[in-house]
């Protein structure tokens, strides 16, 4: 597909496109959207689809019979004798009014089905791109953060030296602000690996060298926290974009046409033919015309038990529809929960929580370095202020990432696990701090939500 194509099939997907207004985002998710075999195989299966359209509502080829009918085996005798002529007929199938019509409407209807199919891969790899952008957004803006933790902990050991050299303070207390420093640079390596990680994603999906350097010129925070819908409003959208309930419909309908046609199929379908055969010499030619009917004799076993079994695929077909919506709806309401509940939590990070922390950290190194406060309070200020930050980045993220779903309207569920909390990021500092392991919610991590 060529690039205006590509960029042609992206403007359908409301807002993976341009999420934050970001053009990078547009464009990789169009140069996915042009190279991804998947999605290359489904586009090709739905116009193989619509090229069964107009074979299935056109008649049958007409048939022509050549013959020669001859009194005795001595000799020809066209021309001599009176029964004896040559024959050239041709015959049409007809089939019973109607049922051209029903099965135009069935192939139609699958053909229908492939093209949704198409929308869902289409949404699917625009999603992939958009979660791996997240990932990559969120690496880099954790690898600056810890570039501010370790300007932190760098005040905190001339301080703690400063302390010691005057001997107001301990030396244990320089060497725990350099032992913060050194695992600092563990903590630098994991997310710098996230990081390739997610810009290997983003190759891949493209189809490009996976050490091509993507640009980020977009950042979490600048994104902010995604719309909240009204819940009838994005009942309403996911209804009318979701590419699995539009193939559970038309999946639907095609079995109600099928099973019409198998009722159409109780009636015969005629035949009719014209020829004309010439005698030869002073004989006039002779000419025939007819029309014949199949006879559905065997009904009981062929045509009623076609019946029973359309009955059956359309009521299966109603059930199937039903249960996706069913889904659909369950999966809108979790994403809308859950989205909430980030929302509410970014609100808190941006109604002081961070200005309070970071001024926290602040008093708390101004204080230790006149020793009013011991190292450890130091230690957990700092860690605290740091947590806050990477607890709003995972806000964000996971925030995104349901918005992601949401604009793929996926039917996997939404893990719970996916929300961090204050109180998680809290817990989460003295570790992080410690070098026992990288941030939680890492870049590397991109699932569907």
């Amino acid at each position: 597909m060529h690039r205006p194509a590509a960029l042609a099939l992206l403007l359908a997907i409301p807002s993976l496109a341009a999420a934050g207004d970001d053009p990078v985002l547009a464009r990789l998710q169009a140069q996915a959207i042009d190279h991804d075999p998947g999605l290359a195989q489904v586009r090709s299966i739905a116009a193989a689809e619509a090229e069964r359209v107009g074979p299935a509502g056109a008649l049958a080829d007409p048939v022509l019979s050549l013959g020669i009918q001859n009194d005795g085996f001595q000799g020809i005798e066209i021309g001599r004798m009176e029964t004896s002529f040559w024959q050239v007929m041709i015959t049409q199938p007809l089939p019973w009014p109607g049922k051209l019509d029903l099965r135009t409407e069935v192939a139609r209807l699958q053909a229908r089905a492939a093209r949704a199919a198409v929308d869902r891969d289409r949404l699917g790899v625009a999603a992939s791109v958009a979660r791996a952008y997240v990932d990559l957004l969120l690496a880099r803006e954790r690898l600056a953060l810890l570039d501010r933790r370790d300007a932190l902990w760098l005040q905190a050991e001339g301080s703690a030296r400063a302390r010691y050299e005057s001997g107001e303070g301990p030396q244990s207390d320089l060497l725990r602000a350099q032992l913060q420093r050194l695992r600092l640079r563990q903590l630098r390596a994991a997310l710098a690996a996230a990081e390739r990680t997610a810009v290997e994603a983003l190759d891949r999906l493209r189809g490009r060298p996976l050490d091509e350097p993507v640009a980020t010129p977009a950042s979490l925070e600048g994104w902010g926290a995604p719309p909240l819908l009204d819940e009838a409003a994005a009942l309403a959208d996911a209804a009318a974009r979701s590419p699995e309930l539009a193939v559970a419909r038309l999946a639907a309908l095609r079995d109600v046409r099928a099973a019409d046609l198998a009722r159409r199929e109780r009636f015969p379908d005629l035949a009719v033919s014209a020829g004309v055969m010439p005698r030869g010499g002073p004989f006039p030619p002779m000419w025939l015309a007819g029309v014949s009917f199949t006879l559905p004799v065997f009904a009981r076993v062929k045509q009623d038990r076609a019946v029973a079994e359309g009955d059956a695929r359309a009521t299966a077909g109603a059930a199937g529809e039903q249960a996706i919506a069913e889904l659909l709806r369950l999966r809108v309401r979790e994403r809308r929960e859950a989205l909430g509940a980030l929302v509410e939590q970014i609100g808190i990070y941006d109604a002081g929580l961070l200005v309070q922390s970071e001024a926290t950290a602040a008093s708390t190194l101004a204080q230790f370095r006149v020793g009013r406060v011991p190292f450890a309070a130091l230690l957990e200020a700092i860690d605290g202020t740091i947590a806050d930050h990477e607890g709003l980045l995972d806000a964000l993220a996971a925030a995104r990432r349901i918005a992601i779903a949401g604009e793929e309207v996926s039917l996997e569920p939404t893990p719970g696990a996916g929300v961090a909390s204050p109180a998680a990021a809290g817990m989460g500092a003295a570790p992080q701090a410690s070098g026992d392991s990288p941030p939680s919610g890492g870049a590397a991590t991109s699932g569907s939500m």
